[in-house]
């Protein structure tokens, strides 16, 4: 008897292994996200920080010199910078995420479509082999039938 052997063996090889990598990918791109998302998170205290440093410098009638105050104007300013950057960063950084998640959800379709062509021809194997089976043991017994008479 023949083995089984499906023609699309290696194009199911390759499509898991293209899976996996745009895996790869994905989990990675997630992570920089979360990364991104965290700097942000981290630049958005440093100005909130700051500006409770600047309240408490300038409350309750202290005197201030201009240096100070153009100095902490431009530490807001380029803090607001940093966010409005890093903003953007997560804006692309989602973007790409979602082409990851695009491009692996395409794979996993083709990728199941492959499998369930295979499952497919692997039932209609075992079909064949069980008529050919079937088929031996009808002849087998007409042939021990026609000895006996």
């Amino acid at each position: 008897m023949k083995k089984f052997k499906f023609q699309l063996e290696t194009l199911l090889k390759v499509t898991r292994r293209k899976k996996d990598d745009a895996e790869m990918a994905f989990a990675e791109v997630s992570r920089r996200l979360e990364e991104h998302r965290a700097r942000l998170q981290e630049l958005l205290h440093e100005l909130q920080e700051g500006q409770k440093e600047y309240s408490e410098m300038t409350g309750a009638g202290k005197t201030v010199r201009v240096g100070v105050v153009m100095m902490y104007n431009n530490f807001f300013n380029w803090k607001r910078e940093q966010i409005e950057n890093q903003q953007q960063l997560i804006l692309k950084t989602m973007q790409e995420r979602q082409q990851k998640l695009k491009k692996l959800m395409e794979l996993i379709t083709y990728l199941k479509s492959i499998e369930q062509l295979k499952e497919k021809r692997l039932r209609e194997y075992k079909e064949e082999l069980l008529a050919e089976e079937q088929k031996f043991l009808d002849e087998l017994g007409t042939q021990l039938h026609m000895r006996q008479n």
